[in-house]
């Protein structure tokens, strides 16, 4: 068991509490970088689609996990930078510009999206943000001049500068350094007063505002900034496919999106990646189990539903903290043995609800 003595009161915001995170860490840096010459291309893909998938459940878990504002239609922002960056890209700008317009757009529209939050919270909140993924999934139909419609749109490779990203190799090695780089963003954005201002004000609105914390500006910047990573996501998406149409940015990938933060662990970082890996591997596993199953239950169409349904009731009713909290309990049960008892983990209440009062 690990004893972190603290003498500053720097140690408290630090990234890396002690040595042990950055041999980790580190360790998991250089895996990324060498696994181009490890593993296939088919997997290779796979490992890029969850990077994606991770940049995506960070703005999310932002917004839902740290912020308390859950969004039922967050893959209308991924279809946002999704066609932004199919736009832009088709027309000759350069790659880091056209990422940047696509995560400045997505970030406008999350800035709209989050007006309601103002007035509305809870499941009225996720009506709300479920009819704009409605409307933004019909505008990516009717909208042929710029999106194609119903028929769909090409992307171009990546072209940084006159580098064109034309391989997977190349490609994942700049899904790595964006991955990395919005991780160090939240990270970095969460120890700063304002991730302390979004955490209270999932905690309690009421107390936040006690506190002199504006709530419109802060529930505001949450929906933006976390518009903003998955507008990046969906420029990354966009790329990886090669092929976008509007019915990718349905109401099914928004529940995807959604089942990937609460199965990862809501309120904390490694919880988007989890997610990520759970949401991209549970296909795979689905259609390897399907040969030991009967024909009526593995050639079922709706199959992939009812296992992702009965795991999310299996979460919410027995680990309601993710696959991030199973893995704090084995590793303080490791630690602590045979001093673990049961209940440790269990949630107390720090504030009293005072939100009835309202």
């Amino acid at each position: 068991m690990r004893f972190i003595f603290k003498t500053d009161y720097a140690q408290d915001i630090r990234l890396a509490k002690h040595g042990g995170q950055v041999f980790w860490y580190s360790g998991l840096l250089v895996a990324l970088l060498m696994a181009p010459w490890v593993i296939s291309e088919y997997w290779l893909a796979q490992l890029t689609f969850i990077l994606i998938y991770s940049i995506v459940g960070l703005g999310l878990m932002l917004l839902a996990g740290f912020t308390g504002l859950f969004s039922i239609g967050h893959a209308a922002f991924l279809g946002v930078g999704a066609y932004t960056q199919a736009v832009l890209t088709n027309a000759g700008v350069p790659f880091p510009i056209a990422l940047l317009c696509a995560g400045g757009l997505s970030a406008a529209v999350g800035m709209v999206v989050g007006l309601p939050a103002l007035r509305v919270k809870g499941i009225y909140l996720g009506i709300a943000t479920l009819s704009f993924g409605f409307i933004v999934e019909e505008v990516f139909a009717r909208w042929d001049s710029v999106t194609g419609g119903n028929a769909g749109k090409h992307v171009q490779a990546p072209d940084i500068f006159g580098w064109t990203l034309d391989s997977g190799e190349e490609f994942y090695f700049l899904c790595v350094v964006i991955a990395v780089a919005a991780t160090l963003f939240i990270l970095n954005l969460l120890r700063s007063p304002t991730g302390r201002a979004f955490v209270a004000i999932r905690d309690s609105e009421v107390s936040a505002q006690s506190m002199g914390i504006h709530l419109a500006r802060y529930k505001t910047m949450s929906f933006a900034i976390s518009a903003a990573l998955a507008g990046v996501g969906g420029a990354l998406y966009a790329h990886k496919l090669q092929f976008i149409a509007p019915d990718q940015f349905n109401i099914l990938q928004s529940i995807d999106l959604l089942l990937m933060v609460v199965i990862g662990g809501l309120g904390s970082v490694h919880g988007a990646f989890l997610g990520a890996i759970f949401l991209i591997s549970m296909p795979q596993v689905i259609s390897l189990g399907k040969d030991y199953l009967p024909d009526v239950v593995g050639q079922a169409p709706g199959l992939q539903g009812l296992v992702y349904g009965l795991v999310l009731i299996a979460f919410v009713l027995f680990e309601p903290l993710g696959l991030y909290g199973r893995w704090l309990k084995v590793r303080t049960y490791l630690q602590i043995f045979p001093f673990y008892r049961r209940g440790m983990f269990k949630r107390q209440k720090s504030f009293q609800k005072s939100e009835r009062l309202r």
